[in-house]
């Protein structure tokens, strides 16, 4: 038997195995609580599911998800599409998933800045407030379950967060994941940042139709078409607004501290961190047509990462910044599983 056919077999055993694996049904548990952050007064949203009755006691098999610049994790990373989130594939999978929403996002308590007129403050929720609650995060997990490390990962905003996090807290990080990994901005290129970016206030406006419209920026018809599951959309965007008790008038309220941050800094040729002091294995993941932080973020990061012990660089094709929720998102989810699960690649045998 030729290489190319065992290539070909093996694939098609892969394929049946994970298929009839999630098949079977499987009891997945799901707990909602909260933990204080830092900050006086803000109450941090989490969310843990696992197979019911197993409690996982080692770093291999814990995973803590954080969200990006506009939208909170729950919404996204725990969105049933065809019957399972990928918070549950992950759960079925034999892991105990978390996800956490930094202050200002989602159902974590808002800064009381939001309570005001945007114009009345400066930008709120930096990059350094969001670090600080994921770790806050990560030690209540390191608590929960008797261990020294977990998994970590982060889409765009949120894999600057881990990334800043690891690079501080490398022995509580077992594997970090970065997907979409945001980076330096090239000249003429930039993180949408809508009008008056210049004046910026405590929060932005964000509606649904701006929200499809950068979701689809820079595909072709064909691209678009079948590109997102029916509904996905709808139900994502939904769940969303639903978080902010004042989208009353259809705008979801997004802290601007990630714009400062930005604009300060990403496009200013700044590193917020040093990927340099990152130790831990690491995987980048990216899809093809993610326009808002292209793949030469990605390759950008990928470089500066000069002393893990091993890295990843994963790109997807067919994908924007938002593959986890598309057509795709089976080949996202299996690279993401595969880094994970894998024990020691460096070994001969």
């Amino acid at each position: 038997m030729n290489n190319s056919i065992k290539t070909l077999v093996f694939f098609v055993v892969f394929m049946a195995q994970t298929m009839a694996a999630f098949a079977q049904p499987v009891n997945i548990a799901s707990e909602d609580f909260y933990i204080p952050s830092a900050a006086p007064g803000i109450q941090l949203f989490m969310r843990y599911k696992h197979l019911a009755g197993v409690k996982a006691s080692s770093p291999d098999n814990i995973l803590l998800y954080v969200h990006g610049a506009t939208y909170p994790s729950e919404t996204a990373f725990d969105l049933p599409i065809e019957g399972m989130s990928m918070m549950d594939l992950f759960a079925a999978a034999g892991y105990d998933v978390y996800l956490v929403d930094v202050r200002g996002y989602g159902l974590s308590t808002r800064p009381p800045e939001m309570e005001l007129p945007a114009q009345d403050n400066a930008p709120i929720v930096h990059t350094a407030d969001a670090v600080s609650d994921f770790g806050s995060a990560v030690d209540e997990i390191l608590k929960r379950h008797e261990v020294s490390q977990i998994n970590v990962m982060g889409w765009s905003w949120g894999s600057s967060t881990v990334g800043m996090y690891t690079s501080l807290n490398n022995p509580k990080v077992n594997r970090l994941v970065l997907y979409a990994p945001l980076w330096l901005f090239n000249k003429g290129t930039a993180l949408p940042t809508g009008p008056g970016a210049a004046k910026l206030g405590a929060y932005r406006s964000v509606s649904k139709d701006s929200a499809k419209a950068r979701w689809l920026k820079g595909l072709t018809p064909e691209q678009a078409q079948g590109l997102i599951p029916p509904g996905v959309f709808e139900s994502c965007a939904d769940a969303t607004w639903a978080t902010d008790p004042k989208a009353t008038t259809g705008n979801l309220r997004a802290p601007n501290g990630v714009i400062d941050d930005v604009m300060n800094n990403w496009q200013a040729g700044k590193p917020m961190y040093d990927p340099g002091k990152i130790t831990v294995p690491t995987l980048l993941i990216h899809a093809e047509w993610d326009v808002d932080l292209p793949a030469y973020q990605a390759q950008g990061i990928f470089s500066e990462l000069k002393n893990t012990l091993y890295k990843r660089y994963v790109e997807l094709g067919q994908g924007t910044h938002s593959v986890m929720l598309e057509k795709n998102r089976m080949q996202f989810f299996r690279e993401i599983k595969a880094f994970l699960d894998e024990r020691d690649p460096l070994a001969l045998k």
